[in-house]
């Protein structure tokens, strides 16, 4: 393989006095040299990949399985749902009524940066609709309000921009005359963030007290009839940090919570915030908070609604009178009523052993605006394709609002893998129906493990089309991940962080002792900081994969302490980089470092130009290094994504072909031609 020149500097960074070498440290900047090398790069990865093969097949079953794909759900307010409906916003008397077009989003782009709606809030009283637009994939987007009546575009909208949707987009006023945000005060590359409020007419700083120098993610919540609003802090683990009286004009806002280790993630109903919580209970138990209370941060003076079970309480979701209570059962959703004194009063139920769309991180999903009177949500699981439900309180059964596009002609199976330090590690194996069991298969193994983010059984249309395309799909619920409460997180959180990778390679070993498939027919795939699980694997234990494919990957940790937002990540998730242990330990958890010369297997690594949380440069450095350390003759082979990010907010075009890049390297790799197959319709 002839890979594009690329030279080496010496350059050696000084971190806490440890010095690590950087000699692709030109890689990070965006220069006319680097944008050739990068667009070089990309070349060859497009004809490598699609080289013997039809592209065009391949991106058919990407296109057919992509019908599956993950509805956004409609927005109640003053009786109506409003919703994206390709690129128009529509307002309807039901959840997906044909309602009229308020606005096209095709006004606020152009035809070489399309507009992507990262959020839409409309205002309670329905006349007012804001929403986020991102128009280069980097998921920055600025506050956009529409006169839903008119669809005229009103002026004054706030100009700040927002870093991402993280905390919900706005969170209005009960009154409509104004909202919360969270947005950017300086440049993105600063990353530093604060909590405004806009009314109409002008927006100022609000002064909630969430500790000095914290970067961390805030959100107002509010609810309609309570005179409380709760700003909750922290984008994992939210706690309610503060507090403010709105009936009284000038009340400040008083610290809430603020001794918490854990989370306490709820909503305010009437004056109580009714949440769910880890402390006391790694599996969550369900408590309600005066928000009058003159020790908040002591649980003795917590009611105690629903105790610790078995299963992993996970959110809340106001509806009407009452309380829609979430969990996982064996990583299974579960949804059960419960009234404010938290007895039981029902259970949704649910279209099969799957899970409910939610959003990435657990303060997102406190973003709910106005609660509606029945509970909609949006089911699916590791075989069938997103449909969207609603469940009026006191029914029997649910009513399907949008049905399931794709059902994968697959058979679904439970296993775990037994971790070094003995603990059973679960997985799914989603088999194409009709293939031998007992024969080794072509296998990918997708995982995460970190952050408390769960990794769900859900339906994802780029694995899907993988085991159309006659391939056998690995889940495995790594530590690290909130799919089986804090405890579980906790195992592979900051100096525990190798035990992810660890449970990694117990899962793969186990596979291929079991018989279910071969190292040189297994490939492993992982997003963001899955994506550095990616790299601490191609580079620790080359000899278990035949293809390792990172997406958005975060891989120099060294580097990224330069980085504001990821020196705000590393800090928090893996280590102190003031601290020379510290440092020493992060150069052995990062992928970056840890190339030396070897036999690697195949590697693509995918990127956004656009990213804002892993930046470019981490793919590019990484690729660099590993093509002069290879002394195989697998490839080596990097594709950077011009106007796309981490994900969140590319746009669908681009999206679509880089699915079909992965997964033809996927179908080369690991010798899956001529098995692309349409989906079943259910």
């Amino acid at each position: 393989m002839t890979y594009p020149p690329t030279r080496t500097v010496e350059v050696f960074e000084d971190v806490a006095g440890v010095r690590v070498p950087d000699p692709y440290r030109w890689l990070e900047e965006e220069t006319p040299e680097v944008r050739r090398w990068q667009r070089r790069q990309a070349d060859l990865a497009t004809s490598v990949v699609h080289d013997g093969q039809d592209p065009e097949a391949v991106r058919d079953l990407i296109q057919a399985y992509d019908s599956g794909s993950r509805p956004a759900l409609p927005k109640y307010a003053a009786g109506r749902w409003f919703r994206a409906a390709g690129s128009l916003i529509v307002v309807a008397d039901r959840p997906y009524g044909p309602g009229r077009p308020v606005i096209d989003l095709a006004g606020f782009g152009s035809e070489r940066n399309p507009a992507f709606l990262s959020w839409l809030a409309p205002a309670p009283d329905g006349r007012v609709l804001a929403l986020g637009i991102c128009t280069d994939g980097s998921e920055h987007n600025t506050i956009r309000l529409i006169e839903v009546a008119s669809g005229r575009v009103l002026d004054g909208a706030p100009e700040q921009v927002l870093h991402s949707a993280w905390a919900g987009g706005v969170s209005w006023l009960p009154d409509s005359s104004g909202f919360y945000f969270f947005a950017l005060t300086g440049t993105p590359q600063e990353f530093r963030q604060g909590v405004f409020l806009h009314r109409h007419g002008g927006t100022t700083v609000e002064p909630i007290p969430v500790g000095e120098g914290s970067r961390e993610y805030t959100l107002v919540q509010m609810s309609p009839g309570s005179r409380w609003a709760v700003a909750s802090h922290r984008v994992g683990s939210p706690i309610p940090v503060a507090v403010r009286d709105l009936s009284e004009s000038g009340t400040a806002w008083r610290p809430f919570v603020t001794a918490c280790p854990g989370t306490i993630a709820g909503h305010v109903v009437g004056d109580h915030y009714i949440a769910v919580t880890d402390v006391g209970a790694p599996r969550g138990r369900v408590v309600a908070i005066p928000l009058d209370a003159a020790d908040p941060n002591d649980p003795a003076g917590w009611t105690e609604l629903v105790p610790e079970g078995d299963t992993v309480l996970r959110s809340l979701t106001p509806v009407g009178e009452h309380l829609y209570l979430s969990e996982f059962d064996q990583t299974f959703a579960r949804v059960r009523i419960i009234d404010r004194s938290g007895a039981t009063t029902g259970e949704v139920p649910l279209p099969g052993r799957g899970a409910l769309a939610a959003p990435f991180f657990a303060l997102t999903a406190l973003a709910v605006g106005t609660p509606a009177d029945d509970f909609v949500f949006a089911f699916s699981t590791l075989t069938s394709s997103w449909g969207v439900y609603r469940h009026r309180p006191g029914d029997t059964g649910i009513e399907t609002l949008s049905a399931p596009t794709v059902m994968l002609d697959a058979e679904l199976e439970a296993g775990w893998a037994i971790a070094s330090d003995g603990v059973a590690v679960p997985y799914h194996v989603v088999r194409p129906s009709g293939s031998d069991p007992t024969r080794p298969a072509p296998t990918l193994i997708s995982a995460y493990g970190a952050a408390n983010v769960p990794l769900l059984p859900q339906y994802q249309p780029d694995l899907a089309a993988f085991v159309a395309a006659g391939g056998v799909l690995v889940q495995a619920y790594l530590r690290g991940g909130g799919e089986f409460g804090r405890d579980w997180y906790l195992a592979a959180h900051r100096d525990k962080r190798h035990v992810r990778d660890a449970d990694l390679v117990a899962v793969a070993e186990h596979l291929i002792a079991k018989g279910l498939t071969t190292a040189d027919r297994l490939a492993l795939t992982g997003g963001s900081d899955g994506g550095l699980m990616c790299g601490v694997a191609v580079t620790t234990r080359p000899d278990l994969w035949r293809a390792v494919l990172p997406r958005e990957p975060l891989l120099d940790l060294i580097g990224g302490t330069r980085d504001p937002y990821l020196d705000f990540v590393i800090r928090k998730a893996w280590a102190d980089p003031d601290d020379p242990a510290e440092v020493r330990r992060l150069l052995r958890l990062s992928p970056y470092q840890l190339v030396s010369p070897g036999v690697f297997p195949a590697v693509y690594i995918q990127a956004g130009a656009a990213d804002p949380r892993c930046r470019p440069w981490h793919a590019r450095k990484f690729a660099a290094r590993m093509q002069a350390a290879q002394k195989g003759e697998a490839p080596i082979l990097l594709h950077v994504f011009d106007n796309a990010g981490h994900g969140a907010a590319t746009a669908h075009d681009i999206a679509i072909t880089q699915d079909t890049e992965w997964l033809a390297f996927l179908v080369k790799t690991l010798g899956l031609r001529g098995r692309l197959n349409r989906p079943r319709p259910t």
